[in-house]
């Protein structure tokens, strides 16, 4: 059976805009294909088959572009919503999961990521959801104090951090589910997936993060769409399996 995965490409990228008042954002060009052409080809080589690309903002340009996905070895089928859902409302209404553990991922990922071994890892897990993350590193370009109550109109600084760097594991938006989610989700109810992590916790499921240290950047963001578009041939080889 084909391993299944689900793209979220619905969404307006108003933080690229104005590039995306004409294109939906997993249409935007990096070197010589649209992101969400690079996305589908390597799902395609990890062995997802059966893709249900999540749509909204101006979906008649996703399905022209990708149609069935023959052309890219995949089977392609669309889920419109009539309104936006958030990131995770959306799988409530997919009524194409087959019961097994899917993908869900941002259709504006541009990773290296060996998809294949997060799927195997979530398999041998007892997680609910496991989260793909990566460690970034924030510079604060401040003093930063550290402070107490002192019981009366000022706080007593205990410490002093000169323009500090912190390290913080973040979600790279790319997701294995195992089915069970389902029943957290309800249908046609707007949920993003930060909410939907924090009541799977609360309910006392396993939310497990599979740390990556290779190549990864969010497109949304205009830092990391003019990296990828600056950088796409050098790293072009790194992004398929085998090169």
């Amino acid at each position: 059976m084909e391993k299944q995965a689900v793209i979220l490409a619905g969404g307006k990228g108003s933080r690229l805009g104005p590039y995306t008042t004409v294109l939906p954002k997993p249409l935007l060009p990096v070197g010589d294909r649209a992101i969400l052409d690079v996305v589908v080809r390597q799902l395609a080589a990890y062995g997802f088959g059966d893709i249900t690309l999540a749509v909204g903002y101006l979906a008649h340009l996703v399905q022209a572009v990708f149609a069935d996905g023959s052309d890219k070895g995949v089977s392609i089928t669309y889920h419109e919503e009539e309104t936006p859902l958030g990131t995770a409302g959306a799988l409530g209404s997919i009524s194409t999961l087959n019961g097994h553990p899917f993908l869900v991922m941002n259709g504006d990922v541009l990773t290296a990521l060996d998809y294949q071994a997060l799927y195997r890892s979530h398999q041998e897990s007892d997680n609910i959801l496991t989260i793909a993350t990566h460690q970034r590193n924030v510079h604060i370009d401040y003093g930063v104090l550290h402070v107490s109550p002192n019981g009366n109109t000022t706080d007593l600084v205990t410490d002093y951090e000169e323009k500090p760097s912190i390290d913080y594991r973040v979600s790279m938006g790319i997701y294995v589910a195992d089915p069970r989610l389902l029943e957290y989700i309800e249908p046609g109810t707007y949920l993003d997936l930060p909410d939907l992590v924090k009541r799977l916790i609360d309910a006392g499921e396993h939310v497990g993060s599979f740390l990556y240290e290779g190549f990864w950047l969010d497109i949304g963001r205009h830092e990391d769409y003019e990296r990828a578009i600056e950088n796409y041939e050098e790293l072009k080889s790194s992004l398929f399996p085998g090169g």
